[in-house]
């Protein structure tokens, strides 16, 4: 009984740690399956809300209804089943994940991880209760270390990640290394209910997450001093407070991954800041130091407003410390006044419960309701019009000068957002918002002569323009100039004879400029709201002088279930943003497209990314593939609507590399002997990221492809 008595801190320690470890792994594992969208990992917080939710319902259920025996039945039979749950192995079918992905991305969740996440999200506040329960009568001393030793496991797993388990570890290594110790907490999260089962009488659940819930605690002022019950303003605002919390993070995790990458580490320090905000503020009343926080959090909402007015792009070493350490302080905000409007220990179990009601309803309203209702991406504006129009209603009681100064905060809140939505609608003649981003179409009048320009935009990025003129109308045009890296392997690669081209990611329809009579060109899309606006907004296709095919889904699902297409160049570019579809990048991929290359075939990759430096990767996989790769490195002219550019060029084909012209623009690319070859079971980003990495040459407010 002792050893059993000592259980209690593991299993929460543990229960914790697997529940945020997870959480990035999982959606690892799903990107490949979805295109390696920025989006499935906002999808992913979403579920992940909705099941803690799910949790929470559960241990209130558990032990408020049931007996103590009935509990470790209950309890028991859950974990058994989650157990059964780790052998499924599901993936999202290719036409899910091209016409469905929100609902294929929650159903595989589900599927995955479902059982075992309510499972790991209900441990901490059923042994709370048992807890609690066994406090009652032997007054353990140990009961207020449960919560800490929660947030520390959650901390830990968050920091492991990114830096210590993705960077070495093969995923499926990762995911047995967690079934393994799921497996584990089980055991010891059975055996503490069964020992409870046989030892206590358990009653109603109490919330223990805070010192001053204990009736004996005797803080001045505290919850357990309050004898009347939260009126329903306060009630609201435990619902609106978590909602404001998770709007932002999903917002902020959005902005960075969607401009960035794809990438866990990016996932996982709002992620971090989020929890972290939780943990000091629920640590004891004075750590929220209320005059300070409401200075901080109207700086910090005045700073990315300013950003969002501007439109500003900076270099990821300064843009992402900024956006997360404001995370937390719009999140310290919120989660302080919640630990302010605490109750009474009867009333802890409902006030948790709606806290993650709260907070659920929050990533369901970014995740899923915005892109819905607004065509553009106004989602991070509009939570800091909603944190701040909060902040009226908790400082009210203040004094007019703080209401007033709330009050004309919100309102510069506001006005930020008009300019954001002003910046975003300006000149867009077509504006689309769909599960894998926002698509604009900006006109203008064209500088290199008279004629309207085109431009396709992705959130801030460009995607393709075309001028309609008669100089440049069908012209290969910004990234896909005659001198770039792309427009030599098509101008080379195949002589006079016509050509099979290929084309991973449709943009605008720019490489159609290139197709002769004779040729045929096939683009690989995975967003139909990408080919709606390609056909209707822009001539490449409808005017290309060759057969167009346009396959809708994941390029490489596409790949794998045809035949051989005998490509005699196929172009790599399927960039969403800045986000880095890693899955298209390893070596199995890199085997799949030799498969649909002609001997002599050429693999054509756009790498540009002020973020990321994707070449010395696909050096390794050349080399691996017994290729040769060359760098192509283009500058931009105006006068003729090109862009900055780099392509890596991959090829066996010897005599293609001693063209002139590609010797010239082309140079090898260095092998980084640290960096291993990245396959579809270990890959990181990590090392490639340039923290103050800037393409010169680029508009302002826009980044490389």
């Amino acid at each position: 009984m002792a050893l059993l008595d000592r259980l209690d801190g593991p299993v929460i320690f543990l229960s914790a740690f697997l529940l945020f470890l997870v959480e990035p792994m999982t959606a690892k594992r799903l990107l490949p399956a979805l295109g390696g969208s920025a989006a499935v990992w906002i999808t992913c917080l979403v579920f992940f809300q909705i099941a803690l939710l799910a949790g929470y319902g559960y241990a209130h259920w558990v032990a408020g209804r049931l007996r103590p025996r009935g509990q470790a039945i209950v309890h028991s039979g859950l974990l058994v089943l989650a157990i059964a749950a780790l052998g499924v192995r599901v993936q999202p079918s290719a036409m899910a994940a091209t016409w469905h992905p929100l609902g294929a991305t929650l159903g595989t969740l589900t599927a995955l991880i479902g059982l075992p996440f309510v499972a790991l999200a209900a441990t901490t506040p059923l042994l709370q209760s048992w807890r609690a329960a066994a406090r009652e009568r032997r007054q353990d001393s140990r009961l207020w270390g449960l919560f800490a030793l929660s947030n520390s496991g959650a901390m830990l797993a968050l920091m492991a990640y990114p830096w210590l388990i993705e960077p070495h570890f093969a995923l499926r290594t990762q995911r047995l290394g967690w079934e393994a110790g799921f497996v584990i907490f089980a055991m010891g999260c059975a055996a503490v209910a069964w020992r409870q089962a046989r030892s206590f009488a358990i009653g109603p659940m109490i919330d223990l997450s805070s010192p001053t819930l204990s009736p004996t605690s005797g803080e001045k002022g505290g919850a357990t001093d309050r004898t009347y019950l939260p009126s329903v303003a306060q009630r609201v605002l435990w619902l609106l407070l978590p909602a404001a919390s998770s709007m932002l993070l999903c917002a902020v995790t959005a902005h960075l991954s969607q401009n960035v990458a794809a990438a866990p580490l990016l996932w996982i320090a709002p992620l971090a800041a989020y929890l972290l905000s939780f943990m000091v503020t629920f640590a004891g009343p004075r750590w929220y130091i209320r005059p300070l926080a409401l200075r901080v959090l109207a700086f910090a909402i005045a700073t990315i407003g300013y950003l969002l007015a501007k439109q500003m792009s900076v270099p990821l070493l300064i843009s992402l410390p900024v956006y997360v350490s404001a995370l937390f302080v719009f999140c310290y905000g919120c989660h302080g006044e919640l630990y302010r409007l605490r109750p009474q220990a009867s009333e802890t179990t409902a006030y948790y419960l709606v806290i993650a009601l709260g907070s659920a309803l929050g990533a369901v309203f970014i995740g899923v309701a915005a892109p819905k209702l607004f065509s553009l991406n106004y989602d991070l504006a509009l939570s800091l019009i909603f944190l701040s129009v909060l902040a009226i209603a908790v400082t009210w009681r203040s004094g007019w000068p703080v209401r007033v100064f709330w009050i004309a905060g919100t309102a510069a809140t506001i006005w930020a957002a008009v300019l954001n939505v002003r910046v975003l609608r300006h000149d867009a003649i077509s504006q689309l918002r769909g599960f894998y981003g926002t698509l604009r179409v900006i006109q203008t009048f064209a500088i290199p002569g008279p004629g309207i320009e085109r431009t396709l935009m992705n959130g801030t990025i460009q995607h393709g323009i075309q001028v309609f003129n008669d100089q440049l109308r069908h012209r290969g045009t910004s990234y896909y100039a005659p001198d770039s890296g792309v427009g030599l392997a098509l101008r080379f690669c195949c002589q006079d004879r016509p050509r099979r081209i290929g084309v991973v990611g449709l943009g605008a329809g720019t490489l159609a400029a290139y197709a002769q009579p004779g040729d045929s060109i096939a683009f690989y899309e995975i967003d139909p709201l990408v080919e709606r606006l390609a056909r209707a907004r822009f001539a490449y296709l409808r005017e290309c002088r060759a057969p167009v095919n346009v396959i809708l889904g994941d390029a490489r699902v596409s790949l794998e279930n045809q035949p051989p297409q005998n490509y005699d160049v196929l172009v790599l570019d399927a960039f969403s943003g800045d986000a880095i579809p890693v899955h298209l990048l390893t070596a199995q991929a890199i085997e799949l497209y030799r498969r649909h290359l002609r001997p002599s075939g050429i693999l054509a990759f756009h790498i540009s990314s002020q973020y990321v430096d994707l070449a010395p990767v696909l050096a390794g996989e050349a080399r691996h593939a017994a290729m040769t790769a060359l760098q192509v490195h283009s500058l931009p002219d105006n006068e003729e609507g090109e862009f900055q550019a780099n392509w890596v060029l991959m090829s066996s084909n010897a005599e293609f590399f001693r063209e002139p012209e590609v010797a010239i623009a082309s140079s090898p690319i260095a092998l980084r002997p640290d960096l291993p070859l990245w396959t579809d079971d270990f890959n990181s980003l990590l090392p490639l990221i340039k923290w103050l990495g800037f393409q010169t040459g680029i508009a302002p407010g826009e980044s490389g492809k």
